[in-house]
């Protein structure tokens, strides 16, 4: 009992029965979900009591991109859940780290996880580099993933890819004129440097490898590119997102 009172548990943690009925699943597979990075268990000391946070078991049980969505076009801004909001490029890139454990640990990625952990890392630093003293409300990012579903989603209430843009091209028309730049094209405020590649460099790994899909959206544009393709779908979005989601599928 002294342990559950010194980590606050009665109000913000599961113990880990609690926590598998709320899943569904049994002790054992809530401990081995522990052990191999899938779910981690929160402990005091290393062979401590399981407990997991509600906000975690809560986050696990949603869909993660219609939260990110949610999130992105709330209004008034709310700041998201704690388990997934990293206010800076710091604690993203914390996060980032866990990912790649996480992922590393999982014998179907163990072979893709760092082009995964790539293509994260360069839509979330794009976040950060082109909204770094804009941001118009909410600083900072959406990241959460589920590696049971296989499942990515990032997000920002930022700029957007127009708004970041038109400030070295001014005649982009609408948001998916945009997005096709974004993706296609090195763009820079600073000639001759080569800048502005993350969004061509995410395009480049899901083209060259049947593994991963995605779909983005910024303003009233989306954009989805399957396994291996070299295709940009673009489409208009029927919702308006102010900066950017994305779900990277793998």
């Amino acid at each position: 009992m002294h342990r559950f009172k010194n980590l606050n548990m009665n109000s913000s943690y599961l113990t880990i029965n609690e926590a598998a009925k709320l899943l569904g699943v049994s002790i054992d597979t809530l401990r081995r979900w522990d052990e191999n990075g899938k779910l981690k268990a929160v402990r005091q000391q290393k062979d401590g009591y399981r407990f997991y946070s509600k906000e975690m078991i809560e986050l696990y049980l949603k869909d993660i991109f219609a939260v990110a969505k949610k999130w992105v076009v709330s209004s008034p801004p709310v700041l998201p859940e704690s388990e997934c909001y990293c206010p800076d490029s710091l604690v993203f890139k914390t996060r980032l780290n866990r990912l790649e454990h996480d992922l590393s640990k999982i014998d179907e990625v163990k072979n893709i996880f760092p082009l995964i952990t790539a293509i994260v890392g360069e839509i979330g630093n794009n976040s950060y580099d082109h909204n770094l003293g804009n941001w118009p409300d909410i600083r900072g990012t959406f990241f959460a993933y589920d590696i049971n579903k296989k499942q990515i989603a990032l997000a920002d209430r930022g700029q957007g890819i127009l708004k970041t843009l038109r400030k070295v091209r001014p005649e982009l028309k609408n948001d998916e004129e945009a997005l096709e730049v974004a993706f296609t094209e090195i763009v820079s405020s600073r000639a001759p440097e080569a800048r502005g590649n993350g969004l061509k460099f995410v395009r480049q790994v899901i083209s060259d490898n049947n593994l991963f899909s995605i779909e983005f959206y910024s303003g009233s544009a989306k954009l989805f590119i399957c396994h291996g393709s070299e295709d940009l779908n673009i489409k208009k979005s029927d919702i308006t997102f102010p900066g950017c989601i994305s779900l990277i599928k793998f």
